[in-house]
């Protein structure tokens, strides 16, 4: 296999010109033939664990998400709301394959858990970030509402976006978790809402579709402060907050979309993150 970079990152032009783009085959997964930018290509998604099944050597181009962090449980002081869990990484690469490649795909956090990488051989996905202010995954959690806290930090900023900051001290929204997109939305004053999640990233050219036809990595919603209602998660599969009543419970991120969980608020729970997806694609 060729040289990698940082976190499974490989220069794609370096790759190719020692390999003159001869593209092999595989199985595996779930196939379909895609057009990109006038090139027909097979794409193989994968959405359980398995194996990339190589038929001939070559140039594969691959897309990971990990799974994506929990929302937070309600944390802080009085009816504070706990953050949205924050959306995954991303690896996009082309690597030169020889030999069958395991394929592990990242189940979403827990409630207040870190969502699990996804890999294809040695490339790795770190999880998504779910935290109150910690460093956490490669996406931030986000700030809980009543500690004025601040979101969590996106440990690789290339990958992920920091979670949103809480209102303010008091009864206020937590913040949303940090998107593929953007960061997490800042949660509302006293008794205000959730932060909205951050927003997703649009995988549809990579796969050779029309914009906004395939999201992944949405950020979950803040749960909301004193009789308020939850931050809304983003499109690509982020969940929404929950409401201070309870009413109207936190969600969790999308199945295979790599997304947040929404937060909590101080009578509900938060929801767990989406799990993540692989994808592998040869031109034909």
């Amino acid at each position: 296999m060729a040289s990698r970079g940082t976190m499974g990152y490989v220069s794609g032009s370096a790759v190719q010109s020692v390999y003159a783009e001869v593209y092999g085959t595989a199985t595996g997964g779930t196939s379909s033939s895609i057009t990109v930018s006038g090139v027909n290509y097979t794409m193989l998604t994968f959405t359980s664990s398995s194996t990339l099944t190589v038929t001939k050597s070559g140039l594969f181009d691959v897309f990971i998400v990990s799974g994506g962090g929990g929302g937070n449980n309600a944390g802080g002081n009085g009816n504070s709301g706990g953050g949205g869990g924050g959306a995954s990484a991303r690896i996009q690469t082309t690597e030169y394959y020889t030999a069958n490649q395991t394929v592990t795909i990242g189940a979403g956090g827990a409630v207040f858990t870190v969502g699990s990488p996804s890999r294809i051989g040695s490339n790795l996905s770190i999880g998504g970030g779910s935290t109150s202010g910690n460093t956490v995954g490669a996406s931030g959690g986000c700030g809980s509402g009543g500690s004025s806290s601040t979101g969590g930090v996106a440990t690789f900023s290339d990958l992920g976006f920091n979670g949103g900051d809480s209102g303010q001290v008091g009864s206020c929204g937590a913040g949303g978790g940090g998107g593929g997109g953007s960061i997490g939305g800042t949660g509302g004053g006293v008794n205000g809402a959730g932060g909205t999640g951050g927003t997703q990233y649009d995988a549809s050219a990579w796969r050779g579709e029309v914009a906004l036809t395939t999201k992944y990595m949405g950020g979950g919603g803040g749960g909301s402060g004193f009789a308020n209602l939850g931050g809304a998660g983003q499109s690509g599969g982020g969940g929404n907050g929950s409401s201070w009543s309870g009413s109207i419970a936190g969600t969790a991120g999308a199945t295979n979309t790599g997304s947040g969980g929404g937060g909590a608020s101080t009578n509900a729970v938060g929801a767990a993150g989406g799990s993540g997806i692989v994808l592998v694609r040869f031109k034909v």
